[in-house]
């Protein structure tokens, strides 16, 4: 497992988050979102990559992030 951050522009609301492999949605302050947690393999990160595509959301980052820091990164 690889624990992820992907920011898109805009704010997603949380229904989306079962569709994007679960992972946890934070509205930031400066009208983005930014997606995390882990991922089991490549193939799940193209997964939630072609889901965010499919709802029309512009990728505007996509980062690896120890697992140890992923709590503290969701602190905007």
């Amino acid at each position: 497992m690889t624990a992820y951050e992907i920011r898109v522009d805009g704010h997603l609301d949380d229904h989306w988050s079962p569709r994007l492999g679960g992972l946890t949605i934070c509205r930031n302050d400066d009208g983005t979102s930014t997606l995390a947690g882990s991922v089991a393999d490549q193939a799940q990160l193209h997964g939630v990559l072609a889901g965010l595509r499919d709802i029309g959301a512009t990728l505007l980052e996509l980062r690896s992030v120890p697992e140890l820091d992923h709590e503290v990164s969701l602190e905007y």
